[in-house]
């Protein structure tokens, strides 16, 4: 099929992907987001032979089409991090929630097990560096037992994730100390590029999950919730409803971190806010179920 350039898209056809997307995936797209839809999906609609969009949105919608329709999320999901974004909440985590648990544990009131969950963890810098953070502080031998779950709706960039693998430019928000403790340098053919080493990947699981969808979510409880820069791509009562369901699966002594844009604003869950965009439950809260990952 001829062109290279952006289809047109109507008014309604912007509405009916508006409602669908939505409906999937909680992402609400105002309408300064039509032009995105456009750029991110035209070449998408070509490669199929499809001639408009309305024909794409009909071919999505077919009943069983749910691989067309992953596709679809993955063009439109914004993949945009970086390793140790916002380092004041490392920091945290370093200064105040390790050594805690540390006490508590020494004192018999929590198991030596932490579980988090990196949740809408794009190319995987995010969980990386939780799994950095956690293994300088309660490394292998110590007698603690570490899970990081990385998540996120997009396929694309989940296998980024589990690959494990950047060009070293990105290296540049890691501490030295880590770099050098946790990655692998390439050399020869893989030169400048760095490999995530054996120790964090030993810690790491992934699974595509849909916050939308609870149903499909892990079992809690986690200690710690990172749901970054996700949620503001969500309409407001989709954002409440995953703020608290997140806040459901933290124990006592868990804590929730979100984008510096966001708030636990519209969460129907009890919280106190003890750091900038860092929550905990303030009384202990029931775990909810969901499906194993």
């Amino acid at each position: 099929m001829s062109g290279v350039g952006p289809l047109p898209l109507s008014e309604r056809e912007f509405s009916l992907f508006q409602t669908l997307v939505e409906r999937e995936a909680g992402i609400h797209l105002g309408p300064s987001k039509q032009a995105l839809l456009v750029g991110r999906l035209s070449r998408r609609v070509r490669a199929l032979g499809l001639t408009s969009f309305g024909a794409y949105y009909r071919f999505v919608c077919i009943r069983g089409n749910e691989e067309e329709r992953v596709r679809m999320l993955d063009c439109l999901c914004t993949n945009e991090t970086h390793f140790f974004r916002e380092p004041g909440q490392f920091e945290f985590l370093r200064q105040r929630v390790f050594p805690e648990w540390t006490r508590r544990a020494a004192q018999g009131l929590m198991p030596r097990r932490v579980r988090v969950w990196s949740a809408g963890c794009s190319t995987g810098e995010e969980p990386y560096s939780l799994a950095m953070t956690l293994l300088s502080h309660f490394p292998p031998g110590s007698g603690w037992e570490l899970e990081v779950l990385a998540t996120d709706l997009s396929t694309w960039a989940l296998e980024r994730a589990r690959q494990g693998f950047w060009p070293v430019e990105r290296a540049a928000g890691i501490p030295r100390p880590l770099l050098r403790t946790f990655m692998l340098k390439g050399v020869r053919s893989q030169e400048g590029w760095m490999k995530a080493g054996p120790e964090l990947r030993a810690v790491l699981r992934f699974a595509r999950i849909n916050l939308n969808d609870e149903h499909g979510w892990p079992e809690g409880p986690f200690e710690l919730v990172f749901c970054r820069n996700v949620l503001i791509y969500f309409g407001a009562q989709a954002r409440g409803q995953v703020l608290s369901s997140l806040m459901r699966r933290l124990p006592p002594t868990g804590y929730l971190f979100l984008g510096h844009a966001e708030s636990l604003t519209g969460g129907a869950e009890p919280a106190r806010c003890v750091a900038p965009n860092i929550y905990c439950a303030k009384s202990p809260q029931p775990v909810s179920g969901g499906g194993p990952v």
